[in-house]
């Protein structure tokens, strides 16, 4: 078997296409579209290569054929916030041979101790947290746009070759059919209904207004996490533009108390029902399949993103009041019929009872692992990861982001 480093365009498409290997035979496996993979390692549009680099690698067996993947990473404003300096791996695949996947982490490994690194977590992404991360272990059915799905087999892999268990995330889904508690209703809509307090969807007209709002309250909701960097305004309008062809504007509410802006939620319908038809090119023809089947309703599950309050209100209930916003935009649409509740993190108790007490179920759990490259060092990675003070639970309790927590993506 032989490692080859992806530098060109002939390596750059066995990088895209290994794929097609590996999910042949697997019905709920969605291709995610060559041009976001592609985008994430051009240094032209994905702006982390402003203050960090990557590569990737192919793996062909001894007749020449591509048969895995893997591509590492260094963050430079993250990477030395831990005990040890600390890159990634990520957009791992592989078929189901042990030598073969250590031979990939091997060289994604080896290139990261050559930047200095001691440690790696994956599977992550070189970029926002929102898309690519973690390892799905629990709950093999059609990922939403932007969960992690792989097979079943990859779990093995990662825990022998020495990863550890950094943190887990878990998501919940809603059967929109099914009736709410009652309960639920009733405290949301004391909540929406306190003095003081406002509830305004988004509007594109209003757009730059609503975006200025997010960042506030997600850098004040945010700031005590591990590692937190501030949002970047050109960032996030070039995500809200790239999100257009399907925001519903009466499902993205904002929470204000006096005019201030105190919280968020932003839930787009799911767009890897599309995607799982496109076979991973958004060509012209695809295009066009794209807005045909948009009106076909062919959308039928809602994905909430991300859900932000900032640490004042963290315990006002502005989430429920946000989900009492919520009810008649989304009920009124009789083609949704599931909400998936994503990125709730193992050690945020309070998102687990609000969603538990939506009715939600659990769907799926996923797994960020770390890999410290030091064996005499690897006993303690979970207990540093969470914190287990009780004041420090309570600073996380909400919102969910993945750089730890994010009810998202």
């Amino acid at each position: 078997m032989q490692i080859v480093t992806v530098d060109n365009k002939a390596t750059r498409r066995h990088f895209l296409d290994v794929v097609a290997k590996i999910y042949h035979n697997d019905k709920h496996f969605v291709r995610p579209l060559d041009i976001d993979i592609e985008n994430i390692f051009n240094p032209d549009t994905n702006p982390f290569y402003s203050h960090g680099k990557a590569i990737r690698y192919i793996l062909k067996n001894d007749d020449g054929e591509v048969i895995g993947r893997i591509a590492a990473f260094v963050n430079d404003k993250k990477a030395y916030g831990f005990e040890q300096a600390t890159g990634g791996l990520g957009f791992f695949e592989c078929i189901n041979n042990k030598a073969a996947a250590f031979m990939l982490f091997d060289a994604g490994v080896n290139w990261l101790k050559d930047q200095g690194m001691e440690a790696a977590d994956g599977p992550i992404n070189f970029g926002e947290n929102d898309n690519f991360w973690g390892l799905l272990v629990e709950g093999f059915t059609d990922p939403t746009y932007g969960m992690q799905y792989n097979p079943p087999y990859y779990k093995a892999f990662y825990e022998s070759y020495g990863f550890q268990n950094y943190f887990e995330q878990v998501t919940n889904r809603l059967d929109l059919k099914k009736p709410f508690p009652e309960r639920f209703w009733k405290i949301a809509e004391w909540v929406g209904k306190k003095p003081n307090y406002q509830f305004k969807h988004f509007k594109w007209k209003q757009k730059d207004k609503f975006i200025d709002d997010v960042i506030e309250i997600y850098n004040d909701a945010w700031r005590f996490h591990e590692n937190f960097t501030p949002l970047d305004r050109g960032k996030l309008a070039m995500a809200f533009e790239k999100s257009k062809p399907i925001v519903i504007e009466e499902v993205l509410w904002f929470a204000y108390h006096k005019n201030e802006p105190i919280g968020f939620i932003l839930m787009y319908p799911d767009v890897n029902q599309i995607f799982k038809r496109l076979n991973g090119k958004f060509n012209i023809i695809n295009k066009l399949r794209f807005l045909w089947l948009k009106r076909k309703k062919t959308m039928t599950r809602l994905r909430v993103v991300i859900l932000g309050v900032k640490t004042k209100f963290q315990k006002s209930g502005i989430e429920s009041g946000l989900f009492h916003h919520l009810r008649n935009p989304v009920f009124s649409r009789p083609w949704f019929n599931e909400m998936e509740l994503s990125w709730v993190g193992d050690f945020n108790p309070k998102m687990r009872a609000l969603q538990e007490s939506m009715g939600a179920e659990f769907s799926k759990k996923h797994i960020t692992y770390r890999f410290i490259f030091d064996p005499a060092k690897r006993k303690q990675v979970r207990a540093a990861a969470i914190p287990r003070d009780s004041k420090e639970r309570t600073r996380q309790s909400v919102p969910e982001t993945q750089d730890k927590d994010k009810l998202s993506k």
